[in-house]
């Protein structure tokens, strides 16, 4: 890649949970694309422009651990009388949730003591006027990565677990742990925006029709790094 950063970051806890498990919380392995993605954006983001994963490196053993969490059995309803498509449309509705009627706990097996390393670089949707707006992204984010500035607390696939994070130059070596070939199984990689005839539709404007849908890959960890395909080779 031409452009590019690394960002090392870290945090007590993490949960890049599967979509396979409805009710109870199981992590993968190991941080997820579109999690480090998230992390990216919460520290900078505009909209003519996209981060893209290239590498994931694990810093340190993977350790599991099993929690018990709070959550709700219920969310608020996007249609009906008392969704929230009918108080976009009136200006006003009842989207309120009586937490402690709904509240429950559930079992979650969660990672612990967690380092990992996230290589991107930028890809510019809308064309501007500075000849290098890759390298003008790249800056800014640098410049805030390393005063510490984000837009909202980066965190570890749950808003729960907080990331801290730093700007390197390169990555510490992998632990013995992770070191050899370790087949991960299927992975999400992110989700993808596509124009489809099919599916439930995200956003419909000036005809495009735009749905959303979950690209997959098979992960492979060699030495403690994971390389991330682009999310066109996926699996839907």
């Amino acid at each position: 890649m031409a452009f590019g950063i690394k960002l090392e970051v870290w945090g007590d806890y993490a949960a890049f949970n599967r979509p396979e498990m409805k009710v109870e919380r199981v992590s993968y392995d190991v941080m997820t694309p579109s999690a480090a993605r998230g992390i990216l954006e919460a520290i900078y983001w505009k909209p003519e422009m996209r981060w893209v994963i290239d590498e994931i490196h694990v810093l340190r053993p993977i350790r599991f651990t099993h929690i018990r969490r709070n959550e709700i059995s219920s969310k608020i309803p996007l249609k009906g009388p008392n969704g929230v498509e009918t108080a976009m449309r009136v200006g006003a509705g009842d989207l309120g949730i009586a937490v402690s009627d709904l509240r429950q706990q559930r079992a979650a097996m969660v990672l612990r003591d967690v380092r990992y390393g996230i290589g991107a670089h930028v890809e510019v949707l809308a064309d501007g006027m500075d000849s290098s707006p890759e390298a003008k992204h790249l800056e800014m984010f640098k410049r805030r990565a390393v005063r510490g500035q984000f837009f909202h607390h980066p965190y570890l696939g749950v808003r729960e677990f907080p990331a801290h994070f730093r700007l390197v130059e390169d990555f510490s070596a992998a632990p013995e742990e992770v070191l050899g070939e370790r087949d991960l199984g299927f992975m999400l990689n992110d989700i993808a925006y596509e124009e489809s005839s099919e599916g439930p539709v995200i956003e419909a404007h000036e005809g495009r029709r735009l749905v959303a849908t979950p690209r997959f890959f098979r992960a492979h960890m060699s030495n403690g790094v994971i390389r991330i395909p682009a999310l066109s080779e996926g699996r839907g």
